[in-house]
């Protein structure tokens, strides 16, 4: 019989942005680092509309007010994209 005990702490501790990366520190000590060309709507946005972002879902997400957008840890430890909103423009790749 095999004792599992909690799974990881996904929760989200800090959010920074580097060279062309979104990288997000973890409470159980892990960093993801993904492209930010991996979320259309934050590709277009100004250094202080990814600035201005703040925790959400209970510390497992990210909510970006100014840009109407959010992530979770969940879906970036699993490599899902972000998806443009529509009739909103994004930079082009």
């Amino acid at each position: 019989m095999t004792i599992s005990g909690p799974g990881p702490d996904i929760r989200i501790v800090d959010v920074r942005f580097k060279d062309d990366m979104l990288v997000v520190d973890l409470m159980d000590g892990r960093t993801i680092a993904t492209p930010i060309a991996w979320y259309p709507n934050l590709l277009g946005a100004t250094s202080e509309q990814l600035a201005n972002w703040e925790i959400a879902g209970a510390g497992y997400g990210i909510h970006w007010p100014d840009l109407d957008e959010d992530l979770s840890s969940e879906g970036m430890l699993r490599g899902a994209r972000g998806v443009a909103h529509p009739g909103k423009p994004i930079a082009a790749e």
